[in-house]
């Protein structure tokens, strides 16, 4: 209703009923359910899954503000107001060490992974508040002005041409090198006043993003600790076979929709190879239809986790097309082509 049909396509009456149905619905009564009082999920920020080795039994909590977002809770429930509180905590640069959270025990003995730690907690806080419509908040403004300043300087240097050295026997991402993460990519894909305000840099980070990624392995050293990268980008992520048929649907289709509200869908050739192929696969109706659906994609990743599936019941095979279908639309509407409605 919101973001896909027409104004006017339901009154006022209707919407505070889907409203209601959506606080009713069980997905979000469940996420809601697993809160802490602290504002936390799971007593981490960044984690997308269990971690035996961090000690995370859940989904962390930026992915679980925004999978409350993207299934259109209002914004005014309480597990926004609890985790939003501990958010801005964070922005504003609290050196608390209970805010290292999943970092805490690693951080105690290592100052160069507890730093490491908080610049990363700022980039997914900063991100999901954008997500989140605080996009227009003085702190969440000058939290992606920062971020964005450092990957500005990073994209001015030599570094983006080589961000990978060599030591020992490890590649490990150069310690001055500071690359775009998929938070900052979010941050401005949802922030369209600094989009324009920084329309060289955007420019600029296009580009960069156009490239295809590494091939090589690499870890991020932080002291004696090595962590791998999991939110770092050297270049386009999108993986895709010659047909366009990506390896990690649900990831396609999110940085599908973020290259979109950048308006840099076109520079990546990948991305509109998969496109391509998806709005292939639809029906006369526009309804995703490939042959054989009889699971749900899955990401091995589960980095676009919180935006895929919203859909809680796909045991027929009509609710298994709903996600790719509303993305799709989603995607079309946000590149300003014309939608049909039967």
């Amino acid at each position: 209703m919101t973001e896909i049909l027409p104004p006017g396509s339901a009154t006022d009456a209707d919407m505070a009923q889907l409203r209601q149905e959506v606080l009713e619905y069980k997905a979000v009564k469940q996420t809601a359910r697993k809160q802490r009082s602290n504002g936390t999920w799971s007593a981490n920020i960044l984690g997308l899954g269990p971690s035996k080795a961090q000690g995370i039994a859940d989904v962390g909590t930026v992915a679980q503000y925004r999978h409350l977002v993207e299934l259109g809770v209002p914004q005014s429930q309480r597990p926004y107001r609890l985790a939003e509180r501990l958010f801005y905590r964070i922005l504003s640069r609290d050196d608390d060490p209970a805010l290292l959270f999943e970092h805490q025990k690693a951080a105690k003995t290592n100052p160069l992974l507890g730093k490491w730690a908080r610049d990363q907690y700022r980039e997914g806080v900063t991100a999901a508040l954008a997500h989140g419509g605080k996009n227009e908040d003085p702190r969440v403004r000058g939290s992606a002005n920062k971020i964005l300043n450092n990957v500005s300087q990073f994209l001015r240097s030599e570094l983006a041409e080589k961000p990978i050295v060599r030591k020992g026997s490890r590649n490990i991402l150069h310690p001055d090198a500071n690359p775009p993460t998929l938070f900052a990519v979010t941050s401005v894909a949802f922030m369209p006043r600094i989009q324009r305000e920084r329309a060289g840099f955007v420019e600029r980070l296009g580009a960069f993003l156009a490239k295809p990624a590494t091939k090589r392995a690499y870890v991020i050293q932080l002291g004696r600790k090595v962590v791998k990268p999991t939110f770092q980008l050297l270049g386009d992520p999108l993986q895709a076979d010659s047909a366009g048929h990506p390896k990690d649907l649900p990831c396609a289709l999110h940085w599908l929709e973020l290259l979109t509200r950048l308006h840099m869908l076109e520079n990546s050739p990948v991305a509109v190879r998969i496109l391509s192929r998806l709005l292939k696969m639809c029906d006369e109706r526009g309804v995703w239809s490939p042959k054989n659906l009889r699971t749900l994609p899955k990401s091995a990743s589960g980095i676009a986790g919180f935006a895929f599936p919203l859909e809680a019941d796909t045991r027929s095979q009509e609710s298994r097309k709903a996600d790719v279908t509303f993305r799709l639309a989603l995607i079309a509407k946000l590149a300003g082509r014309s939608l049909d409605y039967t």
